[in-house]
């Protein structure tokens, strides 16, 4: 298998802060709103830098979402930031009808995504958003894996015309993606070829299959792990030609089982390539206080879940 080395652990949001620093020097275009949490966003170092370009909208999330909206007319490149919970659910009429509906060229950046966001609790993990942001005509939706991998989709998403939900995450993980990577919306990276089973990771859960590849290569199974850091569009070509050589999948991701990654890749199989699949998620609950560390045991998102996900389905092969 190819070997991916943690180049020491950092947190997701703060590669999205040092992809917007960049961008305001080198776009006069790039505008962004914040709801409140400019050092939780990482935002600080715009701010100073470009204060004509910040605009604080305050715990207004609704209105932020409508400015940004309306700043795209002028040929603005608006970047919205708050947290994932409140980037979607408490704001998802204005994303629809003044977005989404719009084809506006808004990008709406989600930070404290997932369980790991730990201690603050279920009102706050939000476990929904992939689901909520996929279903909308227009959107395009991003979930990258680590600091490299966050900051080089942040830049690509400038790029990209049209809306963009981006995802990233509060705790420090593993940083073991390419510092210089070309960030390729929609391209599915293959980051261990096997041909026992195929697995299709996201966000924070690609490192933790990468660690169930190297275990389940100790057994004796060969294992596929693709990155789908693009929720939206999904690499169909990718995924179908790994799985109809592996003849099986198994998904994992840092969201609910229902409507997210594991959904739509088994859309995709049942209508072109029935095989088993399995899916590591959290399973219709909500999250609780705790640890990232504590949550991801419990709620059946660590390396050994991914394991036993391979293992159950290659008994239903």
């Amino acid at each position: 298998m190819t070997q991916y080395t943690n180049s020491g652990s950092k947190d997701t949001r703060s590669g999205f802060g040092e992809a917007m620093l960049e961008l305001g020097r080198t776009n006069p275009e790039v505008v962004v709103l914040c709801a409140d949490l400019t050092p939780s966003m990482k935002l600080e170092a715009f701010s100073k830098e470009f204060p004509e370009r910040f605009i604080q909208t305050g715990i207004a999330e609704a209105n932020m979402i409508c400015i940004a909206a309306g700043l795209t007319i002028g040929g603005k490149i608006p970047f919205t930031g708050t947290f994932a919970n409140f980037s979607t659910g408490r704001v998802y009429d204005q994303i629809r009808q003044s977005v989404a509906y719009s084809d506006k060229n808004v990008k709406i950046c989600a930070s404290h995504a997932g369980i790991t966001l730990g201690e603050d609790g279920a009102t706050h993990q939000n476990l929904e958003d992939l689901g909520m942001m996929k279903m909308l005509p227009n959107m395009t939706v991003i979930n990258p894996c680590d600091f490299n991998q966050t900051r080089a989709a942040t830049l690509a998403a400038c790029n990209h015309k049209g809306p963009v939900y981006l995802r990233f995450g509060r705790p420090k993980v593993p940083n073991f993606t390419p510092a210089d990577q070309k960030f390729e919306i929609g391209k599915a990276l293959i980051l261990s070829k096997g041909m026992d089973v195929s697995i299709f990771a996201t966000g924070h859960l690609v490192w933790k299959a990468l660690e169930a590849c190297r275990m389940l290569e100790e057994q004796g199974i060969s294992s596929e792990v693709i990155n789908i850091h693009t929720i939206k569009p999904l690499d169909e070509e990718a995924v179908l030609a790994s799985v109809g050589k592996t003849r099986c999948a198994v998904t994992c991701e840092e969201h609910q089982m229902n409507g997210g990654l594991g959904d739509s890749i088994a859309q995709l199989l049942a209508r072109k390539c029935p095989v088993p699949v399995e899916m590591v998620a959290v399973k219709d609950s909500f999250g609780e206080s705790g640890t990232p560390e504590e949550l991801m045991k419990k709620f059946g998102l660590d390396t050994a879940d991914v394991v036993n996900a391979v293992k159950a389905v290659l008994a239903r092969k």
